[in-house]
């Protein structure tokens, strides 16, 4: 009988020694990992380990340990405990919770299994079932290291959150409500962001919990490809459609509790925030989409159940995101396209108006005091003499021109250097006088030898300062210094008792003091001497013990500082000198302006001044600038001493609920105004980037009717300028009597053009003195007439054959014209625009003030000095009386009742200065300065032989 089935073939294995020594290779590798997985080379891994973790740990230690002895040095301890104590507890929270999601979904995939009912999938098919074995064991032994990874990844991330956590805590109400959905602006600033971390941290540890079970699964064999479909197993298909439900839902979560608030802060072209499609479909979409998502999450579950899950997972998530793109997208942009635009004013006018109101409310242009300026009068000299106060403070000297001479003139010596030129005004005779100063800091990277003694010990703090009127020049157009040299002289009421500047805008390392090392202080005029001092204050963390040495030896990987016998037990590290890095390190919520400041007290102290800013991005309605803040408030004022380093901060404005809150948090920390030393508070000014964020927005945000803002129809402008430098021009402080007040006062202005025009629509001012600080006024001229601006002022100027003649040929002489910025000046109802002219040598560093340019409507008068040229302008009364010390010299004087002795006292110190000057020159061989300097002893001497032999004036 025969048998008629079909044979069947057994596949012929052809063992050969190839494949035996691939098959060894693979039980070699395979050994080796069970051997260290067994622990049989475990000893020496973790010494290895612990030896990385010492390198690491220790300086990071360091460092943790002295910034707390440099918080408590400044009092401000607080600060550093509070942010060390919620960043912990909020990573150890978020980590130990993040755990526990991870560890436990990292066991149910690792539940225990038969071997023998392991499906063998494609991918499997061709190893032996020991490899999965082998898979499984691995994965069992880096499951629990991935999860404590994964979950101090999340500890880290949601620890860097703290700030917003605290705040959320402390919060304080705004007062005023959102117009759609009627809640306090603090909900979007304070509580909103919780709402989003918490949601977005949530969906991160169910992300990294897929990323720990899907290659579980993997290696055990429950997820492949078999007949190239993937297949997964009914157990692991209900574990992922559980976190692939809760991940779904989430999201859902987030469309309806952030993202529809966030609608509010939605940026469109018209305006930020909700338009009228927005309220319409938008809210109702995302409220959909939320309710969706709960219906994708559950239908996840049930097709899980039923061992469909990739099927129905595909559909359900393919559907909810056409479904998305359909409700969130399309439909919102044919609805704007085919209803709203035809009829755009008429939809979107409600929402321009929140737009307007919320933008004035958060940046505080509300409070603009808008008053007409007609510039229709003709000055006369009558109206010059009614206002000298304003015509004595015309600034004639720019920042950086100014900047420059005082570093050829005053920094005396190569480590010294000046970082920049700050604005002030001082009691100077009874008369309020506007200056210029600047700190004359130590630049540790210019000194000669740079060694451990030199840079730390030696060489640690600046001298003194140089200050002089705004407005005054010498018979060689350089700046009239009323405090110079070293050590500081005065010869103004202004005097410095305590010149030393250990803490500073250039300092920027560390320096040990006192020392057995003497302190270079300033050079001494003999020879190559110098004047040494030794430090007295209270700035700096002692480092008297051996332990806190080794500490700050780790903190600046500075062996000297641990060997050095030059120290002693009364020795201070001071660091954190650089003032604006200070500041921030002791205000971390704080936003600080970029201009601090220099002021000598009536002690004779230096002090600098820094205003601090409370912002946010999340002021619903509200117009954000280009770094996308839309809410700010100068609420602090910082005081750091230049010679201890104290800090003091003071709560300028009280009613900003962003610093009630931070109040609340970090209660005694910030000081009232109340307690800021009269000396001090004579020199509080409003801040420059404050200013000009809201002189900005209220180029546009002055229109306050939906249909003028929605035609844009008096849209205003900044003027524009020929400026190379960073700084903004035509943003002015300045001394001057506004029109309509009694008194001049220090004002910081800012002119106005419309759009795309040259005239001049408006000028805004911020008052800094006394009771009208931080207000803000608004002039405006009338819109039916002509008023020339700054661009029109500068075209007439240079078409004026004498300016061009003069520039013309100072050009073609080795020498450069360098413009300085058109000054617009309102005096009674009208404008003077002035114009200083500055020459500078080609390869000189020292501008000249020679010109000063005078227009007033469509005349154009240049000449030596802005006396002279006022008397062109008005006739001879017109200009305040000088005492004139040369005829034909670009020289002003602060009074008329100025004593001829003062003159002649000037004039001598003038020709030693160029004799000195050129003696100078003559030893470095620069023959070019020595002649110039002795041309100008010999005008000197001149002047001086001519002011000898007048006779004196009759009684």
């Amino acid at each position: 009988m025969t048998d008629d089935r079909p044979k069947v073939v057994e596949p012929t294995v052809r063992i050969t020694s190839r494949t035996i020594g691939l098959a060894n290779k693979v039980d070699a590798h395979e050994s080796l990992v069970v051997s260290w997985i067994n622990g049989r080379r475990r000893p020496s891994l973790f010494a290895l380990v612990g030896l990385l973790l010492l390198i690491m740990i220790a300086p990071l230690t360091a460092r943790r340990a002295t910034d707390l002895l440099w918080y408590q040095e400044i009092g401000f301890q607080r600060v550093f405990l509070l942010k060390i104590a919620a960043q912990w507890a909020l990573g150890l929270t978020s980590g130990i919770g993040s755990l526990l999601v991870l560890y436990v979904n990292g066991r149910v995939a690792l539940r225990r299994m038969d071997l023998e009912e392991v499906p063998a999938f494609d991918h499997f098919r061709s190893g032996p079932r020991s490899r999965i074995a082998f898979l499984t064991r691995l994965a069992t032994i880096l499951a629990t290291p991935a999860s404590i990874l994964f979950a101090i990844l999340v500890a880290i991330l949601a620890a860097a959150e703290w700030r917003a956590v605290v705040q959320f805590i402390y919060r304080s109400p705004f007062g005023v409500v959102d117009p759609v959905f009627g809640r306090d602006v603090a909900y979007y600033v304070f509580t909103l962001p919780i709402i989003e971390g918490v949601i977005d941290f949530t969906g991160l540890a169910i992300l990294l919990t897929l990323l720990i079970v899907i290659p579980i699964y993997i290696a055990r064999g429950e997820i492949g490809l078999r007949t190239w479909r993937l297949r997964i197993e009914p157990l692991a298909q209900v574990h992922l459609a559980v976190l692939g439900a809760f991940l779904v839902a989430l999201y859902g979560l987030r469309s309806v509790f952030v993202d529809v608030p966030s609608l509010l802060q939605a940026p469109h072209r018209l305006l930020q925030g909700a338009n009228y499609t927005d309220l319409l479909l938008g809210v109702w979409s995302l409220r959909a989409m939320g309710a969706l998502a709960i219906t994708v999450a559950l239908v996840m579950l049930r097709g899980a159940t039923r061992g469909r899950l990739v099927r129905t997972a595909g559909m359900s998530l393919i559907g909810y995101m056409t479904l998305g793109l359909l409700l969130l997208s399309i439909v919102p942009a044919l609805y704007q396209r085919l209803v709203v635009q035809p009829n755009e004013l008429a939809r979107e006018a409600p929402q321009i108006r929140n737009h307007i109101v919320a933008t004035r409310q958060a940046w505080g242009i509300d409070s603009v005091e808008r008053r007409d300026f007609a510039a229709e009068q003709r000055l006369t000299k009558r109206d010059i003499e009614a206002n000298q106060a304003t015509i004595a403070n015309v600034r004639l000297w720019d920042r950086e021109p100014l900047l420059q001479t005082f570093g050829q003139l005053q920094a005396i010596r190569t480590y010294y250097d000046f970082e920049a030129i700050d604005d002030d005004r001082y009691m100077i005779g009874n008369e309020l006088r506007q200056v210029l100063l600047s700190a004359r800091e130590l630049n540790s990277s210019a000194l000669p030898t740079r060694s451990f003694i030199n840079e730390h010990l030696t060489f640690t703090h600046g001298m003194g300062l140089t200050l002089g009127p705004s407005n005054q020049v010498t018979a060689e157009g350089l700046p009239v210094l009323w405090i110079k040299d070293l050590p500081p002289r005065s010869s103004v009421s202004i005097q410095v008792t305590r010149p030393q500047i250990y803490f500073g805008e250039l300092s920027n390392d560390f320096v040990l003091a006192p020392t057995r090392q003497r302190e270079f202080d300033y050079p001494s005029g003999q020879g190559d001497a110098a004047i040494y001092s030794s430090y007295g204050g209270r700035g700096g963390v002692s480092v008297a013990s051996l332990g806190r040495r080794l500490l700050f030896a780790l903190r600046f990987r500075s062996l000297n500082m641990l060997l050095s016998r030059d120290l002693t037990p009364q020795s201070r590290v001071l660091f954190h000198r650089n003032i604006r890095e200070r500041a921030e390190l002791a205000l971390p919520f704080l936003r600080f302006d970029r201009d601090p400041y220099l002021v000598v007290t009536d002690s004779g102290r230096m002090k600098w001044i820094l205003d601090a800013y409370t912002t946010t991005n999340r002021y619903p309605y509200a117009q954000r600038i280009p770094d996308g803040t839309n809410y700010m408030r100068n609420s602090v004022k910082v005081v750091i001493d230049a010679y201890d380093g104290d800090l003091q901060a003071y709560l300028a404005d009280p009613r900003d609920p962003m610093i009630r809150t931070l109040a609340r948090i970090y209660p005694g920390l910030l000081r009232p105004m109340s307690e800021m030393s009269a000396d001090l508070r004579a020199h509080v000014r409003y801040p420059e980037d404050l200013f000009r964020a809201q002189k900005s927005l209220y180029a546009m945000f002055h229109m306050t009717d939906p249909e003028t803002f929605y035609h844009r129809e008096d849209l205003w402008q900044v003027p524009g300028t020929q400026r190379t430098d960073e700084r903004e021009g035509f943003i002015r402080h300045i001394v001057m009597r506004l029109p309509g007040e009694r008194d001049p006062e220090f004002i910081l202005m800012r002119p106005f053009t419309p759009n795309q025009k040259d005239n001049l629509a408006a000028w805004m001012v911020a008052r800094n003195d006394g009771a009208n600080y931080g207000k803000l006024v608004a002039y405006q001229f009338p819109r039916q007439s002509l008023v020339f601006g700054p661009t029109q002022i500068v075209n007439r100027i240079n078409q004026d054959t004498e300016v061009s003649r003069q520039v013309s040929l100072w050009d073609q002489r080795g020498s450069e014209v360098v413009r300085g910025e058109l000054l617009v000046i309102p005096i009674e109802a009208s404008l003077l625009y002035v114009q200083p002219l500055y020459l500078r040598s080609q390869g000189g560093k020292i501008p000249e003030l020679k010109r000063v340019i005078v227009a007033h409507e469509s005349r154009v008068v240049m000449d030596e000095t802005l006396e002279a040229g006022l008397r062109r302008l008005f006739g001879d009364s017109a200009a305040p009386a000088v005492a004139a010390t040369g005829a034909g010299l670009p020289i002003s004087t602060p009074a008329a009742t100025e004593s001829t002795a003062t003159g002649l006292s000037d004039l001598i110190r003038q020709a030693a200065d160029h004799y000195e000057r050129a003696r100078a020159a003559q030893r470095t061989d620069d023959w070019t300065t020595y002649g110039v300097e002795m041309r100008r002893l010999g005008e000197v001497l001149q002047h001086l032989k001519t002011a000898r032999e007048k006779p004196p004036a009759r009684p």
